[in-house]
C-alpha cells in the first residue's frame, strides 16, 4: 500500500517533470536552471536534485517519461491476421497513436529543441533518442511483417521510411499549420503504404 509520503513524492516528481519538459522545450536544456523549474512547478529548488540527482538526471527522466508515453500509445497487434487492406488501415492507426504521443505538445517542441544536443558526440541524451526511434521502428516493422509486401520491399527498410515520413509530417504541421493539412497528409501516407502491399489476389492493394 502506498503511503502518503510516497504519494506526495510521486506527485512532486510529476510536477517537476512536466515543468522541466515545458522549459526545456521553450528555452532549451542549457538555458534552463533549477530555479526556473522550481518556479514553474511550485516545488522547492532543493527538492529537484533530491528527486533526480542532477540537471542531466532530470533531462534523462523527462525523456524516459516520453518513451513511456510512446509505448503506452502503441497498441499491440491483434492475434489473428486480417485481410491486407484491413491490416493497413488498423495498423497505420495504431502506429500513428504512438507517433501522436511523441508529437503531442510540448513533447514535439522538446524533441526538436534537443535534437541538436542529441547529435553532439558524447551527448547524454543520444541513447534516449535512439531508443525512441527504435521503439517506433520496431513496432512498425512488426506490423509490416504481417503484410504481403511488394517484391523488393523489406519491412525493415519500409519502417524506416514510414517513421521518418510520419514524424516529418507532424513537425511540418506544427511549424506551419496554416499550410499543412495534417489529416490529408497522413491519409496520403496511408495510401502510399497501401500501394506497397499486395491484396489477397496478389495485386497491389488499393489505396484509401
Amino acid at each position: 500500500m502506498t503511503t502518503r509520503r510516497e504519494q506526495t513524492s510521486h506527485e512532486s516528481s510529476e510536477l517537476i517533470l512536466r515543468a522541466a519538459a515545458e522549459l526545456f522545450a521553450a528555452k532549451g536544456y542549457r538555458q534552463t536552471t533549477f530555479a526556473d523549474v522550481a518556479e514553474r512547478s511550485g516545488i522547492s529548488r532543493g527538492s529537484i536534485p533530491w528527486h533526480f540527482g542532477s540537471k542531466e538526471g532530470l533531462l534523462l527522466a523527462v525523456l524516459e517519461r516520453s518513451v513511456d508515453l510512446i509505448r503506452a500509445g502503441l497498441v499491440e497487434e491483434p492475434g489473428e491476421r486480417a485481410e491486407p487492406e484491413e491490416e493497413v488501415a488498423t495498423g497505420f492507426d495504431r502506429l500513428m497513436g504512438g507517433a501522436d504521443a511523441l508529437l503531442a505538445q510540448p513533447t514535439t517542441k522538446l524533441f526538436v529543441t534537443l535534437l541538436v544536443e542529441a547529435l553532439e558526440p558524447g551527448s547524454p541524451i543520444h541513447g534516449r533518442y535512439v531508443e525512441i526511434h527504435n521503439t517506433l521502428r520496431d513496432h512498425c516493422r512488426r506490423w509490416l511483417e504481417r503484410l504481403p509486401l511488394l517484391p523488393g520491399l523489406s519491412a525493415e527498410t519500409l519502417s524506416v521510411t514510414l517513421i521518418g515520413a510520419g514524424i516529418g509530417i507532424h513537425q511540418q504541421w506544427l511549424l506551419a499549420p496554416e499550410r499543412v493539412d495534417l489529416q490529408q497528409s497522413l491519409a496520403a501516407l496511408r495510401t502510399l503504404v497501401a500501394g506497397a502491399v499486395l491484396s489477397a489476389d496478389g495485386e497491389p492493394s488499393a489505396g484509401g
